[in-house]
């Protein structure tokens, strides 16, 4: 498809630099695709996050990414040279593969300083702008060290207007985030909290958790013309075989799986493709680069609630393929005529998959 078809117009004002306190009082763009949609705005209703309780049905089931954000983001001098380097790979034995700014003039065997303990080898630089790095240190060490030299990586939009700070450590962390491994948070799950969870327990919504180490390749731009030709990074994840059987019996008994962010989704529709003849899904552990655009066919997810994204995005190709292409274009044109909030730490939606396919 035609990249452009997924373009569309921001303010730079639209841009969240941080997020709405308490969480659950962000706003949420509510898309009911059960309805006529033959009026371009029927259907788009302004919510707020705390209202999910009242959107969502006793014995839907919410699926979270437990994924935990590691401070990845390191500073370190080349000489009088300074190199900006975001880890996204670790390979073991105090090895990581990283990002380098600028990137072209690093050689295998430079020394890299980021503190007086805490220095790094250049073991293989690459064409594209990637290094591998050697620490000198084992892993456990290697973690303590970013802990406490690195900080968190966040998304591109928001350090070139502000510097990362320590409130970021609380706010780019989900209440569920425990398993360390990525370089971006699955932000629609910033938007809870405990009470808000405890809340939706009481409607009777239950939830999953998967794990999906969101790497940099969410903040990647599609370079290319034709989504054809766009080669998506592959990331980590998990779906244990409880949380299949949770989404097993939440569809056996009329209930909804509700997919927490994009990456959520994604790491279901790659364990659907496991699934033998018959079932919808089976346990999945590994790598997946699963691309959605539209014309894709979802297995699993009937509901998804996600944070605006960016123009030309894969996310939005994604949402798109879900939610229908012109329906989204319609809700992100309304969102930013409401004032809405982009991006990690902006609002939110909750959208109903595109009606046509739940006809099908």
């Amino acid at each position: 498809m035609d990249v452009d078809l997924f373009d569309f117009e921001l303010p730079p004002a639209a841009i969240a630099l941080r997020p709405a306190r308490p969480r659950d009082s962000a706003r949420l763009l509510y898309v009911d695709n059960s309805v006529d949609t033959s009026e371009a705005h029927a259907g788009l209703h302004d919510q707020a996050i705390r209202d999910l309780p009242d959107l969502l049905q006793s014995g839907d089931l919410l699926i979270f990414n437990n994924t935990r954000v590691l401070p990845l983001q390191l500073e370190a001098r080349r000489g009088a040279a300074r190199i900006e380097l975001t880890l996204h790979q670790a390979l073991g034995q105090g090895r990581w593969q990283a990002f380098a700014r600028p990137a072209r003039r690093l050689r295998a065997d430079d020394h890299l300083v980021i503190a007086d303990d805490f220095t790094a080898i250049v073991q293989a630089p690459h064409t594209d702008g990637q290094v591998v790095l050697d620490f000198g240190m084992d892993d456990a060490a290697l973690m303590a060290a970013l802990e406490t030299h690195g900080t968190l990586p966040l998304p591109p939009y928001i350090r070139k207007q502000r510097a990362v700070d320590a409130q970021d450590r609380v706010d780019y962390q989900t209440i569920l985030a425990r398993h360390d491994g990525a370089v971006a948070a699955p932000t629609a799950g910033l938007h809870f909290t405990d009470n808000l969870l405890a809340r939706l327990g009481q409607a009777g919504v239950g939830w999953a958790e998967v794990t999906l180490h969101v790497g940099p390749g969410t903040f990647l731009p599609v370079s290319v013309a034709d989504t054809d030709a766009h080669v998506m990074h592959s990331e980590w994840g998990q779906v244990n075989e409880a949380t299949v059987q949770q989404i097993r019996a939440t569809k056996a008994r009329g209930g909804r799986v509700v997919a927490v962010g994009t990456t959520s989704l994604r790491l279901l529709e790659s364990a659907a493709k496991n699934a033998i003849a018959g079932d919808i899904l089976a346990p999945f552990v590994g790598e997946t680069d699963i691309f959605i655009t539209p014309g894709y066919e979802f297995r699993v997810v009937d509901l998804l609630l996600t944070n605006f994204h960016l123009p030309r995005s894969t996310l939005f190709m994604l949402i798109a393929a879900f939610a229908g292409l012109a329906r989204m274009q319609t809700a992100y044109a309304h969102a930013i005529q409401g004032g809405y909030r982009f991006y990690s730490y902006g609002d939110g939606c909750l959208l109903e998959l595109e009606a046509r396919r739940q006809a099908a």
